[in-house]
């Protein structure tokens, strides 16, 4: 039997991209298309570098790095830990999850007592 397969590697799949999109698109709506996609792409790339540039303000505070991701919950809470100065020996989880939200500025949900309740 022939084996019918196409092998087609590399710059041939752009080539045959644009053959399609020409023939989809007619010579006369190209260049409309590729002012579209330049304007997309623009605002895309308008964006992504503010919300890069937001989150870069945001991390001011915080010395924090990650390396990769954590296996546990316990080996999460540690980075956090560490990442804040604090230090996480000889302490449980609850403990450290209350010493994480009281150095991030948030109440504990375990001690709110709100007296206009």
């Amino acid at each position: 039997m022939l084996n019918f397969s196409l092998d087609i590697i590399g710059n041939e799949w752009i080539i045959i991209a644009f053959v399609a999109i020409v023939l989809f698109l007619g010579t006369k709506r190209l260049p409309d298309a590729s002012r579209k996609i330049g304007k997309i792409l623009g605002e895309y790339n308008k964006t992504k570098n503010m919300v890069q540039n937001e989150l870069q303000k945001a991390n001011v505070g915080y010395n924090i790095s990650v390396q990769g991701p954590v296996e546990t919950e316990r080996q999460k809470l540690e980075t956090i830990a560490r990442s804040l100065g604090i230090d996480f020996s000889n302490k449980t989880d609850e403990e450290l999850k209350n010493l994480i939200e009281s150095k991030m500025g948030r109440p504990s949900p375990q001690g709110t007592d709100n007296p206009t309740s």
